[in-house]
This record gives structure tokens, sequence and C-alpha cells, in this order.
């Protein structure tokens, strides 16, 4: 029998349990009524910043099989260690889940300081944060539904790929994905070759001028160059691409597959771009060489002009191939910066400051190139042309907007910067003339000696062998003057350029003969000593001595 002080006591103890209920259904919000996390199971939080744009709070993806399941977010700092805090503990979690067929999948939410933590099979795998939520604009709970789901969905399907029959069908994928690979290979090797034999069948001997030869043997040379690169890197994307494709088709080795693309992404575009800029400026010189060749086979141009032309076109090509290279390249750089996620508008306003600085030191650079400039535009002087610029002249080799080389008589190569080119004297522009004075002695018929020398004058000119080198008739000047060694007699023959040397030798040795047979010797130097007093000299003649009186 309970006495009546318990009967007492139980309203009490009944009204204070009711009291404690209603006071614990009043504090528990609804968020915190959800499932804690055990004590020997609870995660370490992520320190979260203040404010995000201000901490440098980046993301990064949590990885199943290689896929990515979903991102987590964190300060730059801390971020690299909470990836692989949560990438160990999802590894576990699968690796028992996938080796045991009878295992069952429980993703659930807990809570721990009122955040919400995802728990597979009773073990947690990672909190979500405020940062986590704002990567897609939701709150915790939202976010955290997300990322469990996502989370369910990743096991379920690692599961699902490692049995037998999707191993099968993946590898009649990677099979065929090899057949055609060889395929697609066999293909591409087969048309190079075709167009190898092609081009070597289309090849005939060179008929126009050497320019012209040449620039369309270069124009061939580049677009050969082009097709080579583009089968090699067609070969590479044919057996690179369908490598990383059959990499991803088994989730044992589609880690490896990121890992690659990790890898190479950065060394991958940069190659691109590189190769993709070397493309463009062999294409550039394709049409530079195209263009350069139609301008000098223009039917428009006389032949003189056509000729002075085609050596100016090699000229204008090398420039403008040098100029079209240093503008691809600096595209290139900064599409490859761009491409890298790297910020270029500094570094052009930096570029603009340092170009400033560099002109301003590089005054004479500029010099040259401005100078070398106007020389080709206003055709002073081009490849193959003969000039004098000062005290040196010769062969002109090589020219650029910075220095003209030539090559003197004695084979020195000699450098001469554009700016210091003032006056130039060229001898080989659209035509030259061979400028020839000839002594004949005092005593010598002017008349009979100028008709001898008019006539070999124009049986040379209408010599079959000379007859394309002599542009005009001869033309026999006259007595010109009257010098130390006779009567100074001056001949001028137009010739084709870089001509006149070699019709000068050949006229001078006709005349030399002719000389001979009609007589007309070709006076030596002399010298007449007059004395105002008579002067004895002493000779010695057959061993006596004698006086010579010289008046």
């Amino acid at each position: 029998m309970r006495s009546k002080s318990d009967w007492a006591i139980r309203p009490k103890a009944l009204a204070s349990l009711a009291g404690s209920i209603l006071l614990a259904g009043w504090v528990v919000s609804p968020v915190q009524a959800q499932t804690p996390l055990p004590q020997n199971l609870q995660l370490p939080i992520p320190s979260l910043p203040l404010n995000d744009s201000q901490s440098n709070v980046v993301a990064g993806c949590i990885r199943l099989d290689g896929r990515c399941l979903f991102q987590v977010a964190a300060p730059k700092s801390e971020l690299p260690a909470r990836i692989q805090d949560i990438q160990q503990r999802l590894e576990n979690i699968s690796n028992q889940y996938l080796q045991d067929d009878a295992a069952k999948l429980q993703v659930e939410i807990a809570k721990q300081n009122n955040l919400p933590v995802i728990v597979v099979n009773d073990q947690p795998v990672l909190t979500v944060t405020q940062p986590d939520a704002n990567l897609q604009g939701a709150d915790l709970d939202t976010r955290a539904q997300k990322v469990r789901e996502s989370l369910q969905e990743g096991l379920i399907r690692a599961k699902q790929e490692r049995e037998p029959q999707f191993i099968t069908r993946s590898s009649a994928i990677a099979g065929s994905l090899i057949l055609g690979m060889v395929v697609a290979s066999w293909s591409l090797e087969r048309w190079r070759k075709r167009s190898q034999i092609r081009l070597a069948a289309s090849a005939s001997p060179p008929t126009g001028h050497p320019v012209t030869t040449q620039l369309t043997q270069q124009q061939k040379g580049n677009l050969q160059e082009v097709q080579r690169r583009l089968y090699q890197l067609a070969q590479g994307g044919i057996w690179g691409g369908g490598g990383l494709i059959i990499l991803g088709l088994f989730p044992y080795t589609r880690i490896v597959q990121v890992l690659a693309l990790s890898a190479l992404q950065v060394p991958l575009l940069v190659g691109i771009v590189g190769l993709g800029t070397y493309v463009v400026i062999r294409l550039s010189y394709v049409l530079t060489d195209r263009f350069a060749a139609a301008l000098a086979n223009s039917y428009l141009l006389t032949p003189e002009a056509s000729r002075r032309v085609q050596l100016r076109v090699s000229t204008i090509s090398a420039v403008t191939k040098s100029i079209t290279t240093l503008g691809c390249i600096g595209i290139g750089i900064l599409v490859a910066l761009t491409t890298l996620g790297v910020n270029i508008a500094p570094l052009l306003a930096g570029a603009g400051l340092v170009g400033v600085a560099v002109s301003l030191a590089s005054q004479n650079l500029i010099k040259d190139a401005i100078n070398g400039f106007l020389i080709i535009v206003e055709d002073q002087y081009a490849v193959g042309d003969v000039i004098a610029v000062g005290d040196v002249g010769g062969l002109v080799e090589y020219i650029n907007l910075r220095i003209t080389q030539v090559r003197d008589a004695e084979g020195r190569l000699i450098t001469i910067p554009n700016s210091e080119i003032k006056i130039v004297a060229n001898l080989s522009s659209n035509w030259s003339r061979a400028d020839l004075n000839i002594p004949v002695a005092y005593d010598t018929d002017v008349d009979q000696a100028l008709k001898l020398i008019d006539d070999i004058a124009q049986q040379m000119s209408r010599d079959p062998i000379w007859l394309q080198q002599i542009l005009e008739a001869p033309q026999v000047l006259g007595v010109d003057n009257f010098g130390e060694r006779g009567v100074i007699i001056r001949v001028w023959i137009k010739t084709q350029p870089l001509k006149q040397w070699d019709v000068a030798r050949e006229f001078r040795r006709r005349l030399k003969v002719a000389f001979d047979e009609a007589g007309v010797p070709i006076p030596l130097p002399q010298q007449e000593i007059w004395f105002n007093q008579s002067l004895p000299v002493k000779a010695q003649m057959d061993g006596h001595e004698s006086k010579i009186l010289i008046r």
C-alpha cells in the first residue's frame, strides 16, 4: 500500500515532467530537431571567414572514380587539406561499400554545431558550411540535400560500373574505339603519301625568272610544312584523345584520365596556341609568296620594270615575313596568357610604359627601321643591285629594316646600318652603261680612229651573243679630252643591269685586235722635259766615257 505522501508527490513529479517537455519543445528549433551526431564521430569544422570576398575563398571538386560529385569551398590556404580529408573519408567508405555485395547504402544528414553533416552508413563524410552553400546561392539545408543526393547517386553508380556486364560493355566500346583509331590513323597516313605523290608529279622544271621560281618553291615548301604539322596534330589527337576516352570508360582507370588532363592542361593549351600560331605564320608566308609571285609575273609591266620588280619582291617578301612573324608571335603570347587565366590588361599597360622607355633608349634602331622602310618602299635599291654608299660599295646580298649587307669586289661582306645611308649610288637600277675612255696617240688620224671605234661598237651590238645585253646602239661621243697619253675618245654603251662590265671587257678586247690590224698604236704615257741651258751629261759607252750635251 502506498502512503498518502507518495500520492501527494506524484502530481508534482508529473507537473515537473510536463513542464520540462514543454520547455524543451519551445527551446529546440526544427533544424536542431534532426539527428545529432555522436560525440565520437564529430568532424572538425573549417574556419569560416567573416567575408568571403575578402578571404579569397575558392572551390574544389570531391571526386569518386574520377567523377566530380560536388564542390566544396574554403579559404585558399585551407582548401587542399579539406579536400584531402574528405577524399580520404569517402575512399574508406566507398571501399567498404563496394567490396561487400550485400551492403546497403544509407546516406543521411546529421547536425553538428548547427551545421549539416553528411553521414554515409553511420560514418561522417563532410560538414556543409556556408561557403559551400554560397557556391549554389542556396541555404545550408538545401545545399546539404543536394550534396547528399549527389553522394548517393555517385556511390550507386560506382557499384553498378563494377558489375561484369558493365565491364563487358565498356571493353567492347574500348575495342571499337581502338579499331576506329587504327583506321583513322591509317587513312591519314595514306592521304599524306598520296599528297606527296601528287605534289611530286605536279612539280615542273623552272621556266620563269629565278626570283619567281624561288617564290613558288617557298610557297610549296610552306604548304608542305603546314600539312605536315596538321598531320602530326591529327595523329596526336587521334591516339591521345582516343586513349583518354578509353581510360574514362572504366572506373579503375578514370582517375588516370583526370590526372592526365589535369597535368596536361597547361602544356596542352600552350601547345595548341603555339601550334596555331606556327600554322598562321606559315600560311602568311604562303600568302606573301603568292602575292609576290603574282606581282613579279604581272603582264602589265614592261620587261625592264618586270625585272626590277622581280628583284624587289624578294626583299619585300623577306621584310613582310619578318614583320608578320613578330606580330603573330606577340599575339600568340597574349592569347596563351589569356587562355591560362592571366589578366593581360595590366601587362598591356606596363608594356606601353616599357615601350616608351625602349623607344627613348633605341632611337638609332628606330631610325634604322624607318630609313629601311623608306628604302624598300621608294625602291632605292634591292637584293641583287650593285650600290655605292660613301667609300664602300658592292652587290646587295641582304636587306631588312635595320641593316643592309653588301659584298665588295674583294669578297668582304660589309654591313651598313640603314640610318647611315644618306646618299646611295645604284649602279644597276633598270639599266646600266659602259662608260669607256679610249686613248689614241696624237699622231694618229682621229677621223680614222673614230670610224674604226664606231664600226667595232656597231658590230658588237649586232652580235647574237651580245644582242640581248646591249639595249641601244652604242654612242661614240667623239674627242672628249686631251690627256697625257693622247687624244681621249669617249664611248657610251647602254646595257642590261649589271652587264656593263662584261660588255666593256669584250669591247676593249675587240678594239685592241682591230687597232693592231689597222696599225693604230695604243699610246703609252709620255712626258717632255725642257731645259733653259745646255747641261753636260756623262755617259758610259763601250767602256769609254763620253759627254752628251742636252739643250
